[in-house]
């Protein structure tokens, strides 16, 4: 399997309180960074190629990276574009992939949570947690297993669950996928997120959504979600991070 791992925004709702630093490399302590963790977990799992889009600040992301197997890709115009964008600059790994999962680089994702995601085999399939209705940020209202609304405004009765930011993709809607992105990139869409393209074929292809309640995940868009990510590392010490020194993490 393949992943692709946006990290190229630039953060504006969290930048001021991490002082600039691009939301990935926020520490979960002394020992590691998200994004060191991010690989370091999606590896241990048996995903080999991995590619990192990057945009704001891309340098300190590939400083902390330095010495592990990981391609990076570039958006020059991450200031003016959204991250349909940066997708679209990592087109020729998309093309490569034979089964892939496509994850924004400011998610949490722990054990449990992605061994939901790896053991999805349909496609395509996003990702939500139903546990998380009153508290959710980007909104998702599924009918049984099928995606049929999302967005930040569905009332809370609308409501099944709260998206985690990562899709998986299989080798037969890929072509698909790359061609719709390719279109409305070129069409000037460049302020769509890559989500978008997902939804843009819904009335081709039916579009799955996988619960994963129960299993912890944040993503990094509020000082809440950090601190919940730092609680969750802390009580996890001793497991979540092996190649990392436990005392590093408190």
């Amino acid at each position: 399997m393949n992943a692709i791992l946006l990290a190229a925004g630039r953060g504006t709702r969290i930048s001021r309180l991490i002082d600039g630093k691009p939301k990935c490399t926020i520490p979960l302590g002394e020992a590691a960074t998200l994004i060191e963790y991010t690989v370091d977990l999606l590896q241990r799992n048996g995903i080999g190629n991995l590619t990192l889009v990057l945009g704001y600040r891309g340098n300190p992301i590939r400083e902390v990276l330095a010495g592990r197997d990981v391609r990076f890709a570039e958006n020059p115009f991450y200031d003016v574009t959204n991250s349909i964008a940066s997708l679209w600059f990592a087109r020729e790994e998309l093309a490569a992939s034979s089964d892939l999962l496509i994850m924004n680089g400011d998610v949490f994702l722990s054990q449990p949570a992605l061994d939901a995601v790896l053991d999805e085999d349909r496609s395509p399939v996003l990702f939500y947690d139903s546990a998380r209705r009153k508290e959710a940020d980007y909104k998702f209202q599924c009918d049984g297993e099928c995606l049929v609304r999302y967005g930040k405004n569905l009332s809370l009765e609308e409501t099944s669950g709260e998206y985690i930011g990562c899709a998986r993709l299989s080798s037969a809607c890929i072509g698909t996928f790359i061609s719709r992105l390719d279109e409305l990139v070129r069409t000037q869409h460049h302020s769509m997120w890559w989500e978008d393209v997902l939804y843009s074929l819904a009335a081709e292809k039916q579009i799955l959504a996988r619960d994963i309640a129960g299993a912890f995940w944040a993503e990094v868009d509020y000082i809440e979600d950090y601190e919940r990510i730092l609680t969750y590392c802390w009580q996890h010490a001793e497991t979540i991070m092996p190649t990392c020194v436990a005392e590093g993490i408190r």
